[in-house]
């Protein structure tokens, strides 16, 4: 096993997401169901990482009944059941999250697409380069 673990979200990432909360867990993303068995055959150690797993915030579904359909759903679309958790430590190396964006380290600069730029132009530009680092229309 490699050092370090990759964390997956799992509503909109691993599995389709309607965008409303739901107890039911939508049907495997291909793509990202084949990417995660091949770390796992990897040697690499992945780990569901969802708000569903928070203890803390409001869910539909009780936490225990949560985990458990969770843990069945990873057993069926990926073989083996990954540890589910709702944070991210020093430990993880790399997080997949439909609603992330990435920043480079220790400067705050974006380096992807934010939801929030959908529609305008993002003029960022990377310190070594004149032109646009991302263009969305």
């Amino acid at each position: 096993m490699t050092r370090g673990w990759i964390g997956v979200d799992l509503d909109g990432t691993l599995a389709r997401h309607d965008g409303k909360q739901s107890k039911r867990i939508g049907e495997p993303i291909p793509a990202m169901v084949e990417r995660v068995k091949m770390w796992l055959r990897d040697g690499r150690e992945v780990r569901i990482v969802t708000a569903r797993a928070a203890r803390t915030s409001f869910h539909i579904f009780p936490y225990r009944a949560e985990k458990t359909q969770i843990e069945q759903w990873c057993f069926e679309h990926i073989g083996q059941v990954l540890q589910i958790q709702a944070h991210k430590d020093y430990s993880m190396i790399e997080l997949w999250d439909d609603r992330a964006v990435q920043v480079q380290m220790n400067t705050g600069k974006q380096v992807g697409v934010s939801r929030l730029d959908i529609g305008s132009i993002a003029v960022e530009t990377m310190a070594d380069q004149a032109r646009p680092m991302l263009e969305v229309v």
